[in-house]
């Protein structure tokens, strides 16, 4: 049997994807909705405008994440390759993709793609992403913008 590699977590949430979009775009803001609990903070002014860019996390175990942005579409796509602060990034890639229903619901889709983690001792890390997992985010996002 073939290990899955790439993980998706869908829902419908009851906001504008503008809306969520901002949630998401803002790292300083990732910690209130984070679903794993592992974030603790970042720095003011690092909102995601464009691919390339690059923003740092803060985690609850003390050490710090630096995250790479390789897909930006405003309001709709945002993906970062996440590294430990000071080293390469590893292979694995958060993803978020919202499709707007209509003007007050979105469609969100996180996504946890290992398939070019080549970091064996992050393995068991990687395969607590689990649908689950990824829904757990999505479900602490949905919170913060359903009223």
């Amino acid at each position: 049997m073939t290990e899955q590699r790439i993980v998706h977590a869908t829902r419908t949430i009851n906001a504008p994807a503008a809306e969520i979009f901002e949630l998401i775009a803002d790292p300083a803001r990732q910690p209130e909705w984070d679903g794993n609990d592992n974030l603790s903070e970042a720095p003011e002014g690092q909102r995601i405008t464009g691919e390339d860019q690059v923003f740092t996390m803060h985690l609850t175990n003390g050490q710090s994440r630096t995250n790479y942005v390789v897909e930006f579409t405003e309001g709709r796509v945002i993906a970062w390759n996440p590294a430990p602060t000071g080293e390469a990034p590893r292979g694995h890639l958060f993803r978020w993709e919202l499709r707007p229903v209509n003007d007050a619901v979105t469609e969100v889709t996180h996504t946890y793609d290992w398939t070019q983690l080549v970091d064996e001792s992050r393995f068991e890390r990687a395969r607590s992403y689990t649908e689950e997992a990824l829904l757990n985010s999505v479900n602490r996002l949905s919170l913060k913008v359903e009223n």
